[in-house]
């Protein structure tokens, strides 16, 4: 595999960063995700909103004291290179990576220390089941105000992966997190919606939570392209038990229903019809069949 790695493409095993770096030492650093889908015809593939992913991890960047090489705009461009050299034609997820690569002792941020690295792997469904049965876990959301969740941080992810292991060890699939104050926040790496007498609800991205993509773009799908209703407010924990139809989504979840919450059924149980419709809708449009959303494919092969 070949992988971006500051400032050249180089094989895979050549991204190497010392056990003295201070990504590895204390977390420092942030990311994206992005995915591309194969279209139809079995060899393009399409690099779902490219330019979104870039400029969020610029804003990332900011917030974290850290430097990217260029603007978003090239990012974008050694992306497709990526896939390109990859000889890339199947689905997949492209990780942008940008650390604190100063090997110098204690956790400080300077924009100097800033590595990006780019790398990517084949990856078709990120959860292998129709529908999920999830727990609120016992574990917090960081604040925003602590560790900003908008800046999808790497040191973060320690929060994340304590929640989804209480979640495994108790029979669950996946975990949701509360806020502080006791609302919705989001799962361990998704974004929470619920369906109550035919309207969409999802926690603002105030809610300690990231500034997901794939939920505005779902957001956007919803009420322009469905015709349906999406109100974003907080949401409490028993809401969840309530709710019709409930989903997670995210750029490697895409729409994954859920079944359960705490072991309440959710609605009837499996796969509710707005969420079927969203995801049928959602694979319409990664894939290139929604000519009105081609504006938020990127084409690898040209």
């Amino acid at each position: 595999m070949v992988t971006y790695f500051d400032g050249k493409f180089v094989d895979d095993a050549e991204a190497t960063i010392s056990v003295r770096a201070r990504a590895v030492n204390y977390g420092l650093g942030c990311f994206g995700g992005v995915r591309g889908y194969l279209a139809d015809d079995g060899q393009q593939v399409h690099v779902f909103r490219i330019p979104e992913h870039m400029a969020r991890l610029e804003h990332s960047a900011k917030v974290l004291f850290m430097r990217l090489p260029a603007e978003p705009s090239v990012l974008c461009g050694l992306i497709t290179e990526l896939l390109r050299r990859n000889e890339v034609h199947h689905d997949v997820y492209v990780r942008p990576l940008l650390i604190n690569n100063s090997n110098k002792l204690a956790p400080v941020m300077r924009e100097e220390d800033s590595l990006l690295t780019i790398f990517c792997l084949p990856l078709q469904r990120y959860i292998d089941k129709d529908a999920i049965d999830v727990c609120v876990s016992s574990w917090r959301r960081v604040s925003d105000n602590a560790i900003p969740a908008r800046t999808k941080p790497t040191g973060l992810y320690l929060n994340s992966a304590l929640a989804r292991r209480e979640a495994h060890d108790n029979g669950f699939d996946e975990a949701i997190f509360l806020t502080d104050f006791g609302k919705v926040s989001e799962g361990s790496a998704e974004h929470v919606f619920i369906v109550r007498d035919g309207v969409l609800y999802t926690p603002p991205s105030t809610e300690d939570n990231l500034d997901g993509i794939t939920r505005r773009s779902l957001i956007t799908l919803a009420t322009e392209d469905l015709g349906l209703k999406v109100t974003e407010r907080p949401i409490g924990r028993t809401e969840l038990y309530v709710s019709d139809e409930m989903f997670l989504c995210g750029t490697g979840a895409e729409i994954t229903p859920v079944r359960s919450v705490d072991r309440r059924i959710v609605g009837h149980g499996g796969v509710g019809p707005l969420t079927a419709r969203l995801q049928k809708h959602f694979g319409d449009v990664v894939r290139g069949r929604i000519p009105e959303r081609k504006a938020w494919l990127t084409s690898v092969w040209v």
